[in-house]
């Protein structure tokens, strides 16, 4: 059996692959959108109805931890969460609506903000002896939607 990128980083952390983790990263990779816990339990429910919400919030954590999926906090509340070497997207960061809460996802000037960033990674980490290993950017403010009701 050829294992994936996501498999690897599990195993390589010591952890084996479970029914609740393969039905949460397969949703993880399913979709396009940023999912809530709660979210991704709903779709856990319809694949093995005995799953459980404590057993998704933890494979989620795990999953975080060990660099499998980002945890995010968009300012609404509910973390939510995106794979991080998702092959259906590349790098990409968020644009976040203030009023209806929509998540826009780009990677417009990607080679130029990654330009910036690796610099600016690279400064940091030298003044500061620190390893940076990933960072995200998000963008608050008024979606188009939002401001034409207004």
């Amino acid at each position: 059996m050829l294992t994936t990128w996501w498999q690897n980083r599990l195993f390589g952390a010591g952890y084996r692959l479970t029914a609740p983790r393969e039905i949460v990263i397969d949703i993880l990779i399913e979709t396009d959108n940023h999912l809530s816990v709660e979210d991704i339990y709903v779709k856990a429910l319809k694949i093995n109805p005995s799953i459980g919400l404590a057993t998704v919030y933890r494979t989620l954590d795990l999953f975080a931890q060990i660099g499998i999926a980002q945890k995010f906090d968009f300012g609404d509340g509910k973390a939510r969460y995106e794979l991080t070497d998702n092959p259906k997207k590349d790098h990409h960061h968020h644009l976040i609506c203030i009023r209806c809460k929509a998540i826009i996802d780009y990677s417009d000037f990607m080679k130029e903000e990654l330009r910036l960033m690796d610099k600016t990674q690279a400064a940091l980490s030298q003044k500061h002896q620190f390893k940076i290993m990933h960072h995200t950017i998000h963008f608050y403010g008024i979606c188009e939607k939002c401001r034409k009701s207004h």
